[in-house]
């Protein structure tokens, strides 16, 4: 079986770096951890192939060689998600899709031979199932939550890395928080739910043995949804392996000012590699927080706390997404 995975090119917006990007000789900030994650589900005696549409060109060639087109994407991917479906009805091959993307709007892909939707290891094995047996069905949802200490090793090895600014790997998925504007907790749920150190260490490994000796972005949408996991044995053994390989990468990640409250974490985090975080901070306004249900950066002296944060010895880049008065 021959898979062609694809992933959607991004439209030139704020996040999409494509002009700074020119300054470090890099066609994209980061790979497709997705796609790659969902490859190391697959059959291993099938053959992969990957497309990062933000790094090369997808040919007809390809598009031929492959018995599936597999594809991902976020939804400010759609249109060019859309291109690759309809090149691909052109031409008789068959789409598996999954990610954000479809399983916000399964509705709007009548032309998707098969809708693997929600989180992959839940629903991918069942698509499998079927495709084994000769009945694969057309879509695979479910509302369950999967148990991500059971995830794979993501297939570093399909990427050409020196095309990314940055690798990545993921910690956790959920986050306690409810803001109205993020799509986060319909997707993952409000319990943040997390690998274990030996599994991150094994990412961070794998890296490492792949020459990588850059930034790593850990894409948790707040890494310390699980502040007690993380001190007690997350951190010490990433401040360990670190420790043990000259300190190879510096990290990053996102999460919520709360942090500054957390001295000990803060410390444990700088310890590990960390240089920066991004804080969502949206406005300063108290209306406007209560209004898109930011309760956790409300009644907060917020300057205090990211100089808290900086203090520490982590850069903090904020996001602010609504207007001021």
């Amino acid at each position: 079986m021959n898979i062609l995975l694809v992933y959607p090119k991004y439209p030139v917006t704020f996040w999409g770096f494509k002009y700074a990007l020119k300054f470090i000789a890099k066609k994209a900030s980061l790979p497709p951890l997705g796609l790659l994650t969902v490859a190391a589900m697959l059959p291993r005696e099938w053959k992969q192939r990957l497309v990062d549409l933000n790094t090369g060109k997808l040919t007809d060639a390809d598009l031929r060689w492959a018995d599936y087109v597999l594809l991902s994407a976020m939804s400010i991917q759609k249109a060019s998600a859309d291109a690759v479906i309809e090149r691909c009805g052109k031409l008789g091959k068959k789409v598996i899709a999954g990610g954000p993307l479809f399983t916000a709007h399964p509705g709007d892909y009548d032309r998707v031979d098969h809708l693997v939707l929600n989180e992959a290891e839940i629903t991918l094995p069942l698509f499998l199932a079927d495709l084994a047996q000769g009945r694969p069905r057309r879509v695979y949802t479910s509302g369950r939550w999967a148990d991500i200490t059971r995830t794979p090793l993501p297939r570093f090895d399909l990427l050409e890395m020196k095309h990314y600014a940055s690798m990545n790997i993921q910690y956790s998925r959920g986050c306690p928080f409810d803001c109205d504007f993020c799509d986060i907790t319909v997707l993952f749920g409000r319990t943040p739910r997390t690998k274990d150190a030996a599994q991150i260490v094994g990412e961070l490994d794998e890296l490492y043995q792949r020459g990588w000796r850059s930034s790593v972005f850990i894409v948790d949408d707040n890494f310390i949804g699980n502040k007690g996991k993380l001190k007690r044995e997350v951190l010490p053994a990433i401040i360990s392996w670190m420790d043990q390989h000259r300190h190879p990468f510096t990290l990053f990640t996102e999460v919520s000012i709360n942090l500054a409250d957390d001295e000990e974490l803060m410390a444990l985090m700088v310890r590990a590699g960390f240089d920066q975080v991004f804080v969502g901070i949206e406005s300063p306004n108290e209306e406007s927080l209560a209004e898109c249900n930011k309760g956790q950066n409300r009644n907060r002296d917020l300057i205090a706390n990211v100089r808290k944060v900086q203090h520490a010895g982590l850069e903090v880049q904020a996001g602010f997404i609504v207007g001021f008065d």
